[in-house]
């Protein structure tokens, strides 16, 4: 493996710091509820923060906590230690790699990854350092993306573009876009094992941030997935356009995984 960040011009392309605010957005409501397993944690550790909108998150449900956010892209670090400044020291965002986390063994009571490891080759490699990060008891916290898990009205075709597109494209980087049926596997050294499921929908979230999330991926993935569905950029922009559309009008489901577990 010659790269461990190779999605990184998407990572930190500007469409990606809408793609979080708008994944945050839909997600959260639902997710938010899954964390009621995790007792009340005093040290949180969240790999992969991006620009803190799960940290802000998880900094407002845990008061009394204090949280660490970890992310690689130097730009990213700033966002998210600016949107949690108001936390004050309880809240610590610093740069760093999720294959090599800096951070004290079994110091952490709730380790969180989330949207980064269908990104990466060799996820199991960053699980297992978070799972050393956590004190026996601990818990760890995924939120895995699984880009068969996309489901809407329209042509049959619409289901090939996630195949022939997404998921060829992280085959071809040695990075699994359908990680989220994986989450079991992840966990195998963990006890209490579950996997859960955030259903965004256009039944259940608003359209217009539903819209946003696949306005972002557009904008962000057009250009790196046109080759793969052997097509023009322009081409694979209608297409877009053509479920946007859908999901301002009609159906459309997306179900994202959570996986959590137990440190024995």
């Amino acid at each position: 493996m010659s790269n461990r960040n190779p999605q990184e011009s998407q990572m930190t392309d500007q469409s990606m710091i809408r793609t979080l605010a708008a994944q945050l957005r839909c997600i959260w409501p639902q997710e938010r509820l899954f964390f009621s397993r995790y007792g009340q944690p005093t040290s949180i550790l969240d790999v992969g923060c991006g620009t803190g909108e799960c940290t802000f998150q998880l900094a407002q449900l845990y008061p009394n906590a204090k949280i660490l956010g970890v992310e690689l892209h130097h730009e990213h670090v700033q966002r998210a230690a600016e949107k949690c400044r108001d936390f004050g020291a309880r809240v610590e965002i610093v740069q760093g790699d999720a294959f090599a986390l800096e951070v004290p063994t079994e110091s952490m009571d709730l380790v969180v990854c989330r949207h980064l490891l269908q990104s990466i080759p060799t996820p199991e490699k960053v699980v297992a350092q978070c799972r050393k990060t956590l004190v026996s008891g601990g818990w760890l916290h995924l939120l895995l993306e699984d880009y068969s898990m996309i489901h809407m009205e329209g042509a049959a075709e619409l289901d090939r573009f996630w195949l022939d597109g997404s998921v060829a494209f992280g085959l071809d980087t040695e990075c699994d876009l359908r990680i989220g049926r994986r989450g079991m596997a992840l966990l195998k050294d963990f006890v209490e094992r579950r996997q859960d499921f955030v259903v965004v929908d256009t039944e259940r979230v608003a359209r217009a941030d539903f819209v946003d999330v696949f306005t972002a991926w557009r904008d962000g993935y057009t250009e790196v997935l046109a080759p793969y569905l052997g097509k023009s950029p322009q081409e694979v922009y209608a297409i877009w356009n053509e479920m946007i559309a859908i999901i301002q009008s009609g159906y459309a489901l997306w179900q994202v995984p959570i996986a959590s577990g137990r440190k024995p």
